[in-house]
């Protein structure tokens, strides 16, 4: 490899690395593109009464974010940069907690994947249970009674008082 070549990598790598935060600002388009799309392509009945509908929300959400992302990469490029954390009550040299991030989600995706089979409180029990020894929690008495109640408290809250129909499971007549 020439020197010129490598000198022609080592600019682009050191381009790439100053200018990192562009990810962020692709990550921010696509997903405020991805949001949009999918608030225009909702089927939605015309019977709402007011001016705020439910494509209301999605579509400043959807456009907020392609904002940001211009606003960010507009600065980034002019040579703006993001202070790094300055870790007021963390060490920042101390390694990822991979093992607590793993836990994390495999409760959430256990949450998804159960919702339907064992209904919302019986999922969201063993989610909240899950997240709670995830992160250190061992009273095996307590949280799991925490658990039920948060997720029967939840349950109720948007299914009775809501009126936003979640999967009861087995406990469907029984709450």
């Amino acid at each position: 490899m020439s020197d010129s070549t490598r000198t022609e990598q080592s600019s682009a790598r050191d381009w790439l690395r100053r200018h990192s935060e562009l990810g962020i600002c692709v990550l921010l388009l696509a997903m405020g593109v991805l949001v949009l799309t999918d608030t225009f392509s909702m089927s939605v009945e015309f019977t709402q009464r007011g001016p705020v509908g439910p494509r209301t929300v999605p579509l400043v959400v959807g456009c907020a974010l392609i904002l940001v992302a211009v606003l960010l990469a507009r600065d980034v490029l002019r040579g703006g940069r993001g202070e790094a954390e300055g870790g007021e009550d963390i060490d920042l040299s101390a390694p990822s907690d991979w093992r607590t991030v793993l836990l994390l989600s495999a409760a959430f995706l256990a949450n998804a994947a159960l919702i339907d089979v064992i209904g919302f409180p019986l999922s969201s029990a063993i989610m909240f249970w899950g997240a709670a020894f995830a992160l250190g929690s061992r009273n095996y008495t307590r949280d799991p009674l925490i658990a039920v109640a948060l997720s029967t408290i939840t349950y109720v809250g948007f299914d009775t008082l809501l009126g936003v129909p979640l999967p009861g499971g087995p406990l469907m007549g029984v709450l």
